[in-house]
């Protein structure tokens, strides 16, 4: 129940637990308690299938000056249907569904829904004992972007323990990143304008059912992380929009409350109730839910006030800047929690500036993030490999710039749904050249991914080269897996993420360049990369990657003198499909260091680097 302290705790910004007191929860006599954040309504009533949606009748009272009303209904059943009657200023009357509701009704409809908090039995204990090393910087961290209405059209949450599940763990990846699953009224959004916020989406099932996933993904040792969504919220009239008649959850002045990209208002964070609804919206998904990590949507549009604006739309900041003071205020607050009451979950930005220090320690001045998408590798990366053939000499500073700044942040390097919408392609779509030649393209693109600085994170379809762009409205087009060369990618994409987890070097080291030496950086004209990622336990690896079209022979390197170095993969073997046309299997260099290797065309391939001396004292 909401009382005195728990009204101030949540007007001055410090609840991060108000989901427990607010919206309607079932209490120990069978009635059912509701309260609401509503401070300019002139009355609040509760309606809905239990009083005939007569306003009349359950009528809330305030809790003294704190803007919040409250009430208790002891006719109400569970699955019983409700909303919040308002009465603006004007007097006008406006019905609300509930903020903090924990089920709604799926649309069309778009009611709250009367539940007891079912107990649900975990088992993942020794998983979240561990998920602090699972989720670390230093851990290999692979993730397959879902969106759960097109993976298979029409699973529900229990179906894809038996679907989703097996195949991520069949095909290596550490995690499953959800796109939003919060509930939302337009299914073109993806989830991203969220209307339920508390409530996990009743198209694929109850909340219930939901953790039941959760669970089963944990006991097969795969973490789940949430798309969260916190920059804005749709003007739908049930929802956030205008709650008590009076710009609530936006700020006042349209210069900062309308996105026009989107057609949506943003969260005002100078407000303190409304950073106490997000840090509990964002702890009630790691907490009740066992979630591993939130991937928070639209960073850049929280940071700046001015962002994709014209100048015209744009209220600054009370120095006059740009900056968004309490947004950022609010993420070091949010990472100081989670880091307190779920450790090991982590938070992820999706931010495409140079904003810095995103990532880090709040206590030296970052905003706390775990990681960071990096949105220049994959633009920088995704142009070059769509450039003709003959023109890439010329942009070969595509390839190289990722790395001036690599260890800036702690870097997730994405191939996301954002890349395979709008008229984009899908991956394999934006390859040129011929069929064939497409496969290999993709092979290496994504090899070069995996063995570049960063952690990973591929959309769903990439991995076995789905055709056609991604459709939300229709199911992944699994058939293409009777053809030769997509079954063959789908293998070479599990093969990249076993080797990338049994190697330490393709993970760890990745905070400056003790963990990276270039061996060829500016050979243009060849189109070609070399490089070597240094492992903790002294297992280094040689990668060396021909974006070019001529076979490249006795292509010279160098690396450290009286070095074995034996090819782990390469993207030319049959049965990725290639040509079986590949690199050497071993290269021996001298005193000198000087190695000779023949690089096909497209070819990417990867070496482990053993010390002659080493190779020595392991035989006698």
């Amino acid at each position: 129940m909401i009382d005195e302290k728990g009204a101030w705790f949540f007007n001055t910004g410090r609840s991060y637990d108000a989901y427990k007191r607010f919206g309607c929860h079932k209490m120990s006599d069978g009635s059912f308690s509701f309260a609401l954040w509503a401070p300019h309504a002139l009355s609040v009533s509760v309606v809905g299938d239990f009083n005939g949606w007569d306003r009349q009748n359950d009528k809330m009272h305030r809790i003294l000056d704190t803007g919040i009303w409250y009430c208790v209904c002891d006719n109400v059943k569970e699955g019983d249907c409700y909303k919040f009657s308002i009465e603006n200023q004007d007097y006008s009357v406006h019905m609300k569904a509930d903020p903090f509701a924990f089920y709604t009704q799926k649309r069309p409809d778009n009611a709250s829904i009367a539940t007891a908090d079912c107990k649900f039995i975990w088992s993942d204990e020794v998983y979240l004992k561990d998920r602090k090393r699972y989720n670390g910087k230093d851990a290999p961290i692979c993730i397959y972007e879902v969106h759960l209405g097109s993976w298979r059209k029409g699973l529900l949450y229990r179906q894809l323990i038996d679907t989703l599940i097996p195949y991520v763990k069949d095909m290596g990846y550490t995690h499953i990143e959800l796109m939003p699953i919060m509930e939302h009224p337009l299914d073109d959004s993806w989830g991203y304008q969220v209307t339920g916020f508390f409530s996990p989406t009743s198209r694929y099932g109850t909340g219930y059912e939901l953790k039941m996933f959760i669970d089963a993904c944990h006991q097969n040792g795969i973490g789940v992380i949430l798309d969260f969504v916190a920059a804005h919220f749709p003007k739908d009239e049930h929802g956030l929009a205008r709650f008590d008649g009076t710009p609530l959850f936006e700020h006042h002045d349209f210069r900062r409350s309308e996105q026009r990209d989107w057609g949506t208002f943003m969260f005002d964070y100078s407000k303190p109730q409304v950073r106490s609804f997000m840090l509990s919206c964002a702890m009630y998904w790691l907490c009740e839910y066992h979630f591993d990590g939130l991937r928070v949507d639209a960073v850049s549009f929280m940071l700046y006030h001015d962002y994709c604006k014209a100048p015209s739309d744009v209220l600054k900041n009370e120095h006059g800047g740009s900056e968004n003071i309490e947004a950022m205020a609010f993420f070091k607050e949010l990472s100081d929690i989670v880091e307190k009451e779920t450790p090991g979950a982590l938070l992820i930005a999706e931010e495409s500036t140079a904003f810095p220090n995103v990532t880090g320690d709040t206590k030296k001045g970052s905003l706390g993030f775990n990681f960071k998408w990096n949105m220049g590798y994959m633009h920088d990366t995704l142009k070059y490999m769509e450039h003709d053939m003959r023109g890439r000499q010329h942009k070969h500073e595509y390839l190289t710039f990722p790395m001036c700044y690599a260890y800036a942040e702690r870097f997730i390097l994405p191939f996301s749904h954002d890349e395979v919408v709008y008229g984009k392609r899908s991956l394999i779509g934006r390859m040129q050249g011929s069929y064939d030649e497409r496969f290999m393209k993709l092979r290496l693109l994504f090899l070069y991914q995996y063995t570049s600085v960063g952690k990973k994170l591929n959309f769903m379809g990439n991995e076995f080269a789905q055709m056609d762009e991604w459709d939300f409205k229709k199911s992944l087009d699994w058939n293409l897996l009777s053809f030769p060369r997509h079954e063959e990618m789908k293998r070479f994409s599990r093969e990249l993420n076993r080797l990338y987890r049994a190697y330490d070097a393709l993970y760890t080291r990745e905070d400056g360049w003790h963990g990276f030496s270039w061996i060829s950086v500016d050979d243009r004209e060849n189109c070609t990369l070399a490089y070597i990622r240094h492992g903790d336990h002294g297992r280094s690896l040689l990668c060396v990657l021909n974006f070019g079209d001529k076979t490249l022979y006795d292509y010279e390197l160098t690396l450290p003198p009286d070095t074995l170095a034996i090819r782990l993969i390469s993207t030319n073997e049959w049965q990725y499909g290639g040509t079986g046309s590949c690199a050497f299997d071993r290269l021996q260099s001298g005193k000198d260091g000087m190695v000779k290797v023949t690089v096909s065309p497209l070819e990417g391939c990867v070496y482990e680097l053993i010390r002659q001396q080493l190779c020595c004292s392991k035989l006698t």
